[in-house]
């Protein structure tokens, strides 16, 4: 699905991968589930590009939804992948997973989650076992030069990838507009957060962003501007 000019997405909002083109090269922003690697061909095609075209992968977190195929990328592909420093023992799968619980749940919701993953290899904790690491203010040496914004509280490593090139916010689950677990939707607090209070402050480093898109780990795309979806998603935390 094309996004806008340069940037699409592969799925259908329940767990995205991005794909940002720039001179003819593509970064991949989040690796969704193993499964969704099938996925990539199509998308690529669709923007005049394959496999070959592709030069990293980045992560804006190390959660399983969101490093997938990126072993696999690295391994055939020799693609590096990217995250950031405080994430990657998560993304190599040495230390336990954060999040403190799935937060509200219903059960539809819940088990649709399920059974998507299930179908996409998502059952089993996916690693990367090697990493190459940003920090936080760092612009990144990939198509749509991203620059990173670290906002902790998802992960100790939660980052937003900021192109301006390409007028988008990737901010993975920072924030998302569909939380899995309970269907609900708009901008809030993504679900297995691990610290929701140092999640709704780390969003305070986003208000000053004019980027026209606001793209989620989960949801669709949100372009009513970063202020009001930060508003949005405190207003959320506090009903």
């Amino acid at each position: 699905m094309e996004i806008a000019p340069g940037i699409r997405r592969v799925g259908s909002g329940m767990v995205n991968v991005y794909l940002v083109e720039e001179a003819g090269e593509v970064a991949i922003i989040d690796a969704g589930m193993p499964g969704s690697w099938g996925e990539l061909p199509s998308e690529l095609a669709a923007m005049g590009r394959s496999l070959d075209d592709v030069r990293c992968v980045l992560l804006t977190h190390g959660h399983p939804d969101h490093i997938g195929f990126a072993e696999r990328a690295r391994t055939e592909r020799h693609l590096p992948v990217w995250v950031h420093e405080a994430d990657a023992a998560l993304a190599r799968g040495e230390v336990p997973n954060p999040a403190q619980g799935t937060g509200p749940s219903r059960p539809i919701p819940m088990l649709r989650f399920l059974w998507y993953g299930l179908r996409r290899g998502g059952l089993r904790r996916p690693v990367v076992r090697e990493v190459s690491t940003y920090g936080d203010g760092a612009t990144l040496d990939a198509p749509g030069s991203p620059r990173v914004i670290l906002t902790p509280g998802h992960t100790p490593g939660s980052a937003v990838l900021v192109s301006e090139a390409r007028d988008a916010a990737f901010v993975g689950d920072a924030f998302c507009t569909l939380a899995v677990t309970t269907g609900l939707r708009g901008p809030q607090l993504a679900p297995f957060t691990a610290d929701a209070a140092q999640a709704l402050d780390s969003l305070t480093r986003l208000n000053v962003l004019t980027t026209r898109w606001a793209l989620p780990g989960h949801g669709q795309p949100w372009d009513g501007g970063m202020e009001a979806a930060v508003d949005a998603v405190r207003e959320s935390a506090r009903s």
